[in-house]
């Protein structure tokens, strides 16, 4: 397990580099370190602007090399979105390192948990959460697959889809309450009166009848959120969603 200093020393060691790297045209601090709230388990986020756009690949190839042969990274894993490509590292002593690369033309601060260390950004322009509709829409598609494969007997894609409504449903009051909805992030600050209602739709055993039993709580909680945010829709998804569950 890394220690504090142990994190503190690569964040250093790695904005060093940057700040040394004539190719990175700015450098920023992400994540819960960008607002001074990390706890023990946090991770490393850091952002970086390439000048030249053709030159990212080139960038991000020679931090790799250095991230496995100074830091001795064990994987990486790449997640896409827009022009950013955040190239994810799991150390041997369990730091996740994430560095996010983008041109200069896009690097900017896309939350507010964007702190600038050196060079410059553009301006800031935050991502939207995902809109209710979409969430509500992969709540009742959830639950259709639920269906299904609790009627076939796929017990673990069972537990699976009633998982999917319930992050859905979840995502929903986050969003509501203004959390951050992806990811889990907003769950635990969610207040208790709405959380309580799912805590007995979680999959205690792999058998229809407890799948059965949860799937109902669940739509019961789905219905609720979806109430809460647009009730004329609520209306109109009550009776289908209550026949799925039956």
């Amino acid at each position: 397990m890394f220690t504090l200093k142990e994190r503190e020393h690569l964040r250093s060691e790695l904005l060093a580099r940057a700040a040394s790297d004539k190719r990175i045209s700015g450098t920023a601090i992400t994540g819960s370190g960008a607002e001074s709230r990390e706890d023990r388990w946090s991770d490393i986020d850091l952002a970086f602007g390439v000048r030249d756009a053709g030159e990212v690949s080139n960038v991000l190839s020679d931090w790799t090399r250095h991230m496995y042969d100074r830091h001795l990274a064990l994987h990486h894993v790449d997640v896409h979105s827009g022009a950013w490509i955040y190239r994810v590292f799991l150390l041997s002593n369990t730091l996740q390192v994430d560095l996010a690369f983008a041109p200069a033309a896009e690097f900017r601060a896309l939350a507010p948990t964007f702190r600038l260390m050196s060079g410059e950004a553009k301006e800031p322009q935050y991502v939207q959460p995902p809109p209710a509709d979409t969430i509500i829409g992969m709540g009742w598609l959830y639950a259709l697959h639920a269906r299904s494969s609790v009627a076939r007997g796929n017990v673990w894609q069972a537990e699976y889809m009633i998982s999917g409504i319930r992050d859905s449903a979840l995502a929903l009051a986050c969003s509501r309450h203004g959390l951050p909805a992806v990811h889990g992030r907003g769950m635990d600050l969610l207040p208790k009166e709405i959380t309580v209602q799912f805590e007995s739709s979680l999959v205690r055993q792999l058998d229809a009848a407890e799948l059965s039993r949860c799937f109902k709580v669940v739509i019961q909680g789905l219905l609720s959120e979806i109430r809460s945010v647009d009730e004329e829709l609520a209306g109109r998804l009550q009776e289908a969603l209550t026949l799925l569950a039956a």
